[in-house]
């Protein structure tokens, strides 16, 4: 396959606080430089794009020296933290900024949907802005005519299509979007994380989309998303973006694993206190988790002993009798591994709740990183609702006594199984 997108040496720079270099002697200095044929002298100054750190110079990098390529009929996922830089790029290759240094090289019409509304006028009509899209993209009027009916079909937005888009929610815009940007033919389409906007059965549908288009059609997909999921089922090759840099690129499963290594930090006590997202009535609620192997300073290993220590906050001394604690483990994709429920134990005391240790002898977790959300209910009623609270990891144990590891891509719950040969 030919190479479609190339990217090579993409760095962007912006000013904080002000647009352009903020004062006119620093406009001058760089008309100066240019006039000379020389280099902008910015561009040897400049923090780098770490949004968590107190910023001590006027100058930030939101991207530094990217390179990458795309073959044509590949779906490339782009993935890193919120800050990393990811959507700036994705506005480069969609030509709606420049970059300050580099080049973008592409062949055919790129479709981009990068936020919610994006190429939308507002005061026209969904069925006006099909064809305006269309115009964008260089398509003559016949062309989007005969696109017309399947894009509006797509979109499920038919009752209001010759209402103007301003009085549309944001999940029918994303809608409309994404069917004018999927269907307009074009050979690279860049997706931004708009479609969590959408809801599920959309979600799903436009995935689905997506896949039409680069293994049926043989068209190019980048695709940016928070969802390691999605990105797992819709992408071969994935880039990752920290602070503005790329570190990782190639296989998805590698790139994600890189991604979730050091983005999750597993810790052996965990505060939750400050979690403000969370639902209930706040009567009987988790302060603090501790996950553990054997003992406090071990990790969990698989079939070694793992245990999760609950520390509550319960100023009216509800029992045991009277709360019921539940936890779901997912892993690192978002996908339901266990659930368990203190209902399932015999705990039936008068003790207020202060403390709840939950215990496995043998951890049948694979080694990797998973995910824990938390209910807790008083007498029937939701006190403390945290999707997604803390985080942990398994190491990789001697379950099965012969040494043998299951790779993590095959399974994440290990079991053993009797294996007997008949006469």
């Amino acid at each position: 396959m030919s190479i479609i997108l190339k990217a090579e040496n993409i760095s962007k720079q912006y000013r904080l606080g002000t647009v352009g270099t903020g004062s006119l002697q620093h406009d001058l200095n760089r008309w100066w430089h240019q006039l000379r044929g020389k280099e902008d002298p910015y561009l040897k100054v400049g923090g780098v794009n770490d949004r968590s750190t107190k910023a001590t110079e006027d100058y930030v990098w939101a991207l530094r020296d990217i390179n990458f390529e795309v073959k044509q009929g590949e779906v490339l996922g782009i993935i890193g933290k919120n800050g990393a830089g990811k959507s700036t790029l994705l506005k480069i290759l969609s030509r709606v900024t420049a970059p300050t240094t580099g080049s973008i090289k592409t062949k055919g019409r790129i479709a981009s949907l990068l936020e919610v509304g994006t190429g939308f006028h507002g005061e026209l009509t969904g069925r006006e802005n099909i064809f305006m899209n269309g115009a964008v993209l260089g398509m003559s009027r016949a062309e989007i005519k005969a696109k017309l009916d399947e894009i509006i079909a797509f979109s499920g937005c038919e009752k209001y299509i010759d209402t103007p888009v301003k009085r549309y929610s944001s999940g029918m815009t994303v809608r409309l979007g994404f069917a004018v940007a999927a269907h307009l033919e074009p050979e690279i389409l860049v997706v931004d994380e708009v479609l969590a906007v959408g809801d599920a059965e959309f979600q799903k549908k436009a995935i689905g989309k997506m896949q039409d288009l680069s293994t049926g059609e043989g068209r190019t997909v980048l695709f940016v998303s928070h969802n390691m999921a999605s990105i797992k089922n819709l992408c071969i090759k994935a880039i990752l973006i920290r602070n503005g840099t790329l570190v990782k690129e190639g296989e998805v499963d590698n790139v994600i694993e890189n991604y979730l290594e050091n983005n999750q930090k597993v810790q052996d006590f965990i505060s939750l206190s400050q979690l403000e997202d969370r639902k209930g009535n706040g009567e009987v609620k988790l302060s603090s988790v501790s996950v553990f192997g054997e003992s406090r300073n071990k990790f969990p290993k698989s079939g070694n002993p793992i245990n999760f220590e609950f520390i509550f906050e319960n100023p009216r001394d509800y029992s045991s009798k009277d709360i019921v604690v539940e936890f779901r483990i997912d892993d690192n994709i978002g996908q339901r591994i266990l659930w368990n429920s203190s209902k399932m134990s015999n705990l039936n005391s008068n003790i207020p709740l202060k403390s709840l240790r939950v215990s496995m002898e043998e951890c049948i977790l694979n080694r990797g990183n998973y995910f824990v959300t938390t209910h807790i209910r008083v007498n029937g009623n939701v006190t403390d609702w945290i999707q997604n609270a803390f985080s942990f990891n398994v190491e990789a144990g001697l379950f099965y006594q012969t040494g043998v590891e299951v790779p993590v891509n095959q399974s994440k719950i290990l079991a053993n199984f009797q294996y007997k040969f008949n006469d």
